[in-house]
């Protein structure tokens, strides 16, 4: 009882802060809302958006659990979840935060997943897409395009880890072995794919509604926390508070014999991952391969918007959200270390100035080339894509309350 009377009178001087900070630094607190904003309706809004109601078709005509029968033999023994985890984890890659977290959910959702299985999957499935990392991170703060490939396979072989790592949490309660054994062949893919499109009757006008709503209503979620959170950000640097945590930073940094510089970027990351990446790239007094690991970490953390974003997707069902809390730190740990590991085996050797140039890897040039490309292109076209997609969103909800 105390503790819960404890948590209402922190919340309670939060909100009150919050609200005081914003009365006393207008103009700053604009600036940020107008940034998060941007960012939610030119970058956010119109890549999820895709991803998500594919998905959410998906899942509604069987393919879903199609793709679960057959990866079972894969991913049941390495991360000890469903074949559908594979499905989710790939997903989550391709579109990126929170795209795991609502897939996952879903799943849990329509049974497909027990609840430890879920939490497993939700905890390695959240990563940061290669747009981000190519396009915003390495190109659009570091003006190098070569670090992308670093910051990639830190970040998602770091999420391997993580899932490894996670197939000990918890204790099943159900025996898959029967399972297991009749659904690696085809045709029990085949009829499972069959049996989940019958279970679910939605005619496909329907289904393609519901996937575009649901859609919807998660991304603007999603743009609220962006939003909420590039303010607070802000007010906690204008209030002093950032520069306050980062003394007991400097402390962890200068034992690492890194610049304390990087404190403030440190713990901006840890609240925000865009800025705290951008303020990373402006420290001169770092190496660049310091600068890569704290940014490896930055992006695995995910930032507490992210993971504010999860919560309040994982709070729809029974996920609890302290396993993809500690999830996130051992991906931030594993992000940084394997950055580090990779630097001189990689990016010295095939990216250095030094080298000559028939040493760069062709492959991974020319998709940072595309994918920085395709980032900008992104940037001018994606408030259109937002408005267009908003527009129908309101003329299908508006369908149905008149219909109702």
């Amino acid at each position: 009882m105390f503790r819960s009377k404890l948590k209402t009178i922190f919340l309670s001087i939060s909100v009150t802060i919050l609200a005081a900070s914003l009365i006393s630094f207008p103009q700053e607190s604009l600036e940020a809302s107008i940034r998060g904003l941007n960012m939610w309706w030119e970058i956010v809004f119109p890549s999820l958006l895709p991803f998500f109601i594919v998905s959410e078709m998906l899942i509604g005509f069987g393919v879903v659990k199609f793709i679960g029968v057959l990866l079972e033999p894969f991913m049941r023994p390495l991360f000890k979840v469903p074949g559908v985890g594979g499905f989710v984890w790939a997903m989550g890659m391709a579109s990126g935060f929170p795209a795991g977290a609502k897939f996952t959910a879903r799943l849990r959702q329509e049974g497909q997943l027990t609840q430890i299985e879920a939490e497993r999957l939700v905890s390695f499935t959240n990563s940061s897409n290669p747009l981000f990392i190519f396009g915003a991170v390495s190109v659009g703060f570091f003006y190098n395009p070569h670090l992308g490939v670093i910051l990639a396979l830190a970040h998602y072989l770091g999420n391997i880890c993580v899932g490894i790592i996670m197939r000990f949490y918890g204790n099943e309660t159900t025996n898959k072995k029967v399972i297991n054994r009749k659904k690696f062949k085809i045709r029990s893919a085949l009829s499972a794919l069959h049996q989940t499109r019958l279970k679910d009757n939605r005619p496909i006008g329907k289904l393609l509604g519901d996937a575009v709503t649901s859609s919807i209503q998660t991304l603007l979620m999603v743009g609220g926390f962006i939003i909420l959170f590039s303010v607070v950000n802000k007010l906690l640097y204008h209030l002093h508070i950032t520069a306050a945590l980062a003394k007991g930073v400097k402390i962890l940094l200068s034992a690492l014999s890194f610049p304390t510089m990087l404190s403030i970027p440190f713990i901006s990351g840890l609240f925000e991952i865009t800025l705290g990446s951008q303020l990373t790239s402006h420290v001169q007094e770092a190496s660049l391969l310091q600068k890569a690991m704290i940014t490896s970490f930055i992006l695995a953390f995910s930032g507490f918007s992210v993971q504010a974003q999860v919560a309040s997707i994982l709070a729809q069902t029974d996920i609890r959200f302290q396993p993809f809390f500690f999830a996130r730190i051992i991906h931030g740990l594993f992000a940084s270390l394997f950055a580090f590991l990779l630097w001189k085996p990689i990016y010295v050797r095939f990216y250095s100035t030094e080298q000559p140039s028939n040493a760069l890897p062709v492959g991974l040039f020319e998709k940072s080339t595309w994918l920085n490309a395709f980032y900008h292109k992104l940037i001018e076209v994606g408030p259109l894509i937002t408005i267009f997609s908003l527009a129908i969103y309101v003329t299908v909800l508006f369908y149905r309350v008149r219909k109702a």
